[in-house]
């Protein structure tokens, strides 16, 4: 008995481990599988953890392109599960796969040499935003272009002959006062500078400059704006960013490793080699990056919340400033400018935020600038590099470990319960810096930006710097992938369904409008016919055409101002499309292509329910071919009622230097159109008298034409207006920029004075003042909007 115990004893472990060594016999046979198989196949094939027969946990070979919501969710929760903890070792288990292989990362370098930014702005009160002085000024400005009155604004110096390096893997802080030009430097250093600024010097990234590749899709300007659709939620505006911002080189990369590892023999962790597989394929609806983005934000958990936006409830503030920030994220940019990144957080998610953006630059080779205004010691820690702007010049730019050696050698200590950052802020302004001189032996004297600037040109610090940029940068060591040349993402077609799909999703979130405006049109069409129902308005008597002609355009105003409601809508989505058209994330025929089509069924439903509705009861011709006919005239309402006016008239009435607004008008077409398939109808051909008929007469006495053949030139023409209108709005879109852009303003000494007895004011018009380095220079201001 005993040693029969022993035997089963003996057995069971022994089909332990061979159960063990067959569940991985099996793993490696599927494997191999997938390595057998062609690169494109290859490449969209991975392995995941299932639960199979018996409760059992263990791989199944699934199609990376159609992985279900549950299959992201397990994978995510396997590589990430705890995102403070895992997010650095799962960073290096993905560079570690590239090492292993000899494959390098594309890295980028930015220098700046010698640039100045500077713009125009009006003096002391003409500068405030009122009706008065936006009207003096369109009429100087106008005035100005034909040189017939001289211009009254100031030179602005915003950036003054800056110089400097920003290396990749260097996590660096922007610092300085508000006014100091930190947003016009961050612009300026992603190619997205504003138009009307005047900009000199060079901006390089790997010893290349702009016109030689796409700097707005090779880094990302993340704005202290929040700009978003009210009616998406988080999760769909990170999927349709990254959707429209593509892969970048990602499926190259994973190509090339996949072939070093088949070479190599080399058997990737399928949990990594999964997860860069699904973040590889371009143009899909919802992506894994987005979740993982979503998770080191930490907006998983209101991922499926909308927006919001002053019309609509939806996630706080802080919330929205990660979103913006996420926005960009789920991009393939490796050049990253971050613009007061922590307004509206807590110090604490900042912390967390910035501490995985530093593993994220550490690990991965980003290279990154983050401008925030009060960071708390933990997260001044985290920063590789500080660069400290003051009054549009950089006082300090370097390691953060010798910026304070900096200012002690220029008489300033920071105190040991003073925050590092606030010093810095503080220790360059003429009201401030006095409590911070540490020198007992010399009095106290104020150094002025000039000389600070002068102090770190000959500080070991800025000497290095200075020689670095002597050397031009070596263009042989760019990395291929680096910069990008290509001006979107992803195709063109693609692109027109990422928009027609979020233009349809924006239709349904919105679906009350289009149900009112629908509802509307039944209600009128209801009260129109009711007006007419069961009266006897016999055809082929003038008295009665009269009748039918105001019906006809009754009908054609009604048809003509429902639309007038979707134009509302467009508007409000326009700030929204112009962030994402400067930051390449679509074309204009993109936005506007989608909201033509799909706006077509909607017209022809609106205009079916009228025509169903009162074609009959009010007594239109009956025959089979007029009635559809009628169908096709719902003339656009955002065309311009002045146009439109003219085409309310008699033609005999208008005057001959006016006719022209007659003709282009879309909305005379469509009368022509509706009142000739009316009245060329063979019931209004009783003879008037003995060469015309009462059909003629009638159209006749309104200008109209009285020819059939008429009809199908207005359906053309109407067809034509169309394409042209969406045609100009495409044009208009692709060329022109959004009002309200940065601005500076100049408060000359006369109303600085006067401010200084009536501190209110300052309040009131909430400018943000900069101390100038001598007594008789202004104080800058700068509001962007």
């Amino acid at each position: 008995w005993a040693s029969a115990s022993i035997r089963e004893a003996w057995n069971s472990q022994t089909d332990v481990f061979q159960k063990s060594g067959r569940e991985e016999d099996e793993e490696e046979l599927k494997w191999a599988a997938i390595e057998r198989l062609p690169t494109y196949d290859r490449l969209r094939k991975g392995m995941l953890k299932h639960v199979l027969e018996e409760g059992k946990v263990g791989y199944e070979q699934v199609d990376i392109d159609n992985l279900d919501v549950q299959d992201k969710k397990n994978l995510m929760e396997s590589v990430l599960r705890v995102v403070e903890e895992d997010n650095e070792r799962f960073l290096l288990r993905l560079r570690e796969r590239t090492d292993r292989v000899g494959i390098d990362v594309p890295k980028i370098e930015v220098r700046f040499e010698h640039l100045s930014i500077e713009g125009d702005a009006y003096l002391g009160t003409r500068a405030l935003p009122t009706l008065l002085n936006s009207t003096l000024n369109t009429i100087e400005g106008v005035l100005g272009l034909i040189k017939l009155f001289p211009s009254k604004k100031r030179v602005v110096n915003i950036l003054r002959d800056v110089s400097g390096i920003v290396k990749p893997s260097r996590m660096t802080l922007l610092l300085g006062p508000p006014g100091s030009g930190k947003t016009t430097l961050l612009q300026a250093l992603a190619g997205k500078t504003d138009t009307d600024l005047r900009v000199s010097g060079k901006i390089t990234y790997c010893g290349h400059e702009f016109h030689e590749f796409i700097p707005q899709r090779t880094s990302a300007y993340i704005s202290q704006h929040d700009l978003h659709h009210g009616e998406m939620t988080v999760r769909e505006t990170l999927d349709f960013s990254g959707r429209c911002l593509g892969v970048g080189t990602r499926y190259e990369l994973l190509a090339e490793l996949s072939r070093r590892e088949k070479q190599a023999g080399i058997k990737p962790d399928p949990e990594i080699d999964a997860f860069m597989k699904a973040t590889a394929m371009a143009g899909q609806k919802t992506s894994l990056g987005t979740d993982y983005v979503l998770k080191i934000l930490g907006m998983d958990i209101c991922s499926d919340i909308m927006v919001g936006d002053d019309m609509r409830r939806g996630i706080s503030g802080g919330q929205k400033k990660r979103v913006t920030t996420g926005e960009m994220l789920v991009g393939p940019a490796k050049a990253l400018f971050m613009d007061e990144i922590s307004t509206g957080l807590d110090s604490s998610t900042t912390f967390q935020i910035v501490k995985f953006m530093r593993q994220m630059v550490h690990i991965m080779d980003v290279t990154m600038i983050i401008s925030l205004l009060q960071p708390a010691p933990e997260t001044y820690d985290l920063f590789d590099d500080i660069i400290l702007l003051s009054e549009g010049k950089i006082v300090y730019q370097g390691p953060r470990e010798n910026v304070l050696e900096f200012f002690e050698s220029v008489g300033f200590k920071c105190p040991e319960r003073k925050g590092v950052a606030d010093f810095l802020q503080e220790v360059t302004s003429k009201k401030d810096q006095q409590q911070y001189w540490c020198r007992k032996d010399e009095p106290y004297r104020h150094i002025s930006v000039p000389e600070f600037v002068e102090h770190f040109n000959s500080f070991h610090i800025g000497q290095k710097i200075d020689d670095e940029l002597r050397v031009p940068y070596d263009n042989s060591k760019t990395h291929p992938a680096a910069l990008v040349k290509e001006r979107y993402g992803i195709s063109n077609w693609e692109l027109f369904k990422a928009c027609f799909a979020r233009e349809w999703l924006l239709m349904k979130r919105n679906s009350f409008v289009y149900i009112f405006k629908t509802t509307q049109i039944t209600i009128m069409s209801v009260i129109a016919f009711t007006v007419f129902f069961r009266t006897k308005m016999k055809a082929g008597q003038i008295d009665n055409g009269v009748k039918f002609y105001g019906a006809l355009f009754f009908s054609l105003i009604n048809v003509m101002f429902n639309g007038m409601a979707e134009l509302a809508l467009t508007i409000f989505r326009l700030p929204v499309f112009f962030k994402q058209r400067d930051f390449m994330f679509y074309p204009a025929w993109a936005f506007a292509l989608p909201i033509w089509v799909l706006r077509i069924p909607l017209s022809l439903l609106e205009s079916g329910i009228w025509i169903i509705l009162t074609y009959y009861t009010i007594g239109f011709a009956p025959g089979a071919s007029r009635f559809p006919s009628v169908l096709w005239h719902s003339p656009d309402g955002t065309v311009s009622l002045p146009l439109h006016r003219c085409s309310w008239k008699n033609t005999n009435d208008i005057k001959s230097w006016m006719i022209w607004g007659y003709y282009i008008s879309p909305m005379s077409y469509g009368q022509n159109a509706i009142v000739i398939n009316e009245f060329l109808d063979k019931r209004w051909s009783i003879p008037f008298n003995q060469s015309i008929s009462v059909g003629k007469v009638l159209l006749q006495s309104r200008g109209m034409y009285t020819e059939e053949f008429w009809y199908w030139i207005c359906v053309a023409a109407l067809l034509g207006f169309s394409l042209l209108f969406n045609l100009l709005f495409i044009v208009a879109l692709t060329y022109l920029n959004p009002l309200g852009d940065s601005k500076s303003v100049i408060l000359d000494e006369g109303d600085e004075n006067k401010n200084k007895k009536q501190s209110s004011s300052d309040g009131q018009h909430n400018l943000k003042s900069i101390e100038m380095s001598s007594p008789s220079a202004a104080s800058i201001f700068e509001e962007y909007s």
